[in-house]
């Protein structure tokens, strides 16, 4: 298992687009991915629906664990789809 924080730097947050954004790219992870908040609420981020019931805000940390074959690389591709604000400006 592999883990990391990240800072979500979406002005308002997982709402609906940046949500699908990252729900199509941990849907492309072949490892088991949980995104877990500060509160130590776990989130499975391949369901879209879940990802935007865990109301994640701007500014908010959140771990992104990862567990499985390709662990390494999948934690990688969510940090940088995190990071990259998920295709909103």
């Amino acid at each position: 298992m592999v883990k990391e924080k990240v800072k979500v730097i979406n002005k308002s947050g997982l709402h609906l687009r940046p949500a699908g954004v990252l729900t199509e790219v941990a849907r492309g992870c072949k490892s088991e991915v949980f995104l877990i908040k500060e509160d130590g609420t776990r989130v499975n981020p391949k369901s879209v629906l879940f990802l935007m019931g865990a109301n994640i805000t701007c500014g908010m940390e959140i771990t992104v664990e990862c567990s499985g074959m390709t662990e390494e690389e999948d934690l990688k591709a969510i940090i940088e789809a995190i990071k990259s604000g998920l295709n909103e400006e």
